[in-house]
């Protein structure tokens, strides 16, 4: 399992979440910051000092939020 970013964080982009990552798997993308879902090890560090509750687990999803998951992986797939 991995933590997503969702909707929120495209308005507020507080990047607390990437100071307290302790496998420095959040970065920030043109429209919002994104965790690596294969590098996530599902800690919870970034859900805590997210500012605007933009942060879920991945099996917490509604199908709706679903493409955050998928614009993450899409993301880091050429990294």
């Amino acid at each position: 399992m991995a933590f997503v970013i969702l909707e929120p964080c495209q308005s507020e982009k507080a990047a607390e979440c990437v100071s307290v990552c302790p496998v420095d798997c959040i970065e920030e993308g043109p429209d919002q910051f994104y965790i690596d879902p294969d590098v996530c090890i599902d800690c919870a560090a970034c859900k805590a000092v997210c500012p605007v509750d933009a942060i879920e687990e991945e099996y917490d999803l509604s199908p709706d939020q679903e493409v955050f998951l998928q614009r993450a992986e899409e993301f880091f797939a050429n990294r």
